[in-house]
């Protein structure tokens, strides 16, 4: 039977980090994940953490300036100073709180160069995360949501995968963004299971919560399972409102 983490980037975002993590708790989840956690003091989420006996799965390195745009920095060409420098501070965050990835996200880009200035920077992150057995995790975005990032595919997820060559460099396989990027959801991560380091999920096509929307995520729960896939399933959905009105789906779904 699978199990769940809660993404606290999306979910219970009316409360504080610490709080998210004991709603997360107390709704059934075993595990949290979150997005950009930086401005919560490590200490306190570690002390949730150890208070609820939940593991943090992973966080994000930062994306730059938000408001102009930016959605990460790694694949940036001439900003490869910065990317170091997001991906050490959500390798000391990760370490803190106990977390066992972190995903380095790309930014918007294209081109030879861009992948170029990516792998470098990849190539950093798994050497860094290595000391501290963290995986680091890259993780394909769909085009209608983040039409110029510059990782889109899992096909390109993997060619940069087996270019960098570090065990630590995981796919992120969010059912979401294959569903809507490349569908055929269930033979994408049977394809890609011995790469895969996460799983994420959401309703297609609105990113709402899994018992809605086209993609039935009974079957795709039940097929994952079957696979052989023991670790929780990332809950990165937007419930729209509160999120206890939403978690039905974790008793009809399973």
């Amino acid at each position: 039977m699978p199990v769940f983490s809660a993404n606290l980037g999306f979910l219970w975002t009316d409360k504080s980090l610490p709080e998210a993590i004991l709603a997360a708790h107390a709704a059934g989840f075993v595990a949290v994940e979150c997005h950009w956690p930086y401005e919560t003091p490590p200490e306190d989420v570690a002390a949730a953490l150890k208070e609820t006996g939940l593991p943090m799965l992973g966080l994000n390195t930062v994306r730059g300036d938000v408001a102009g745009g930016e959605n990460g920095l790694s694949a940036l060409p001439g900003r490869e100073n910065e990317a170091r420098a997001a991906i050490d501070q959500a390798l000391e965050y990760a370490t803190a709180v106990g977390a066992t990835s972190v995903h380095v996200m790309a930014g918007n880009a294209s081109g030879a160069v861009a992948h170029s200035t990516f792998v470098g920077s990849l190539v950093y992150a798994c050497a860094q995360a290595a000391k501290n057995d963290i995986t680091i995790l890259i993780e394909p975005l769909n085009r209608n949501d983040a039409p110029d990032y510059f990782l889109r595919t899992t096909d390109q997820a993997v060619a940069i995968m087996d270019e960098v060559k570090a065990s630590n460099l995981k796919l992120m396989f969010d059912c979401y963004h294959v569903g809507r990027n490349e569908g055929d959801v269930v033979t994408r991560f049977k394809a890609l299971q011995p790469v895969i380091g996460h799983v994420q999920f959401a309703s297609v096509p609105t990113r709402g919560a899994p018992d809605q929307g086209e993609l039935n995520y009974a079957f795709v729960f039940r097929k994952i399972d079957a696979a052989g896939w023991v670790k929780p399933l990332g809950a990165e959905y937007k419930p729209g409102g509160s999120t206890e009105a939403t978690l039905g789906w974790m008793s009809s779904l399973v």
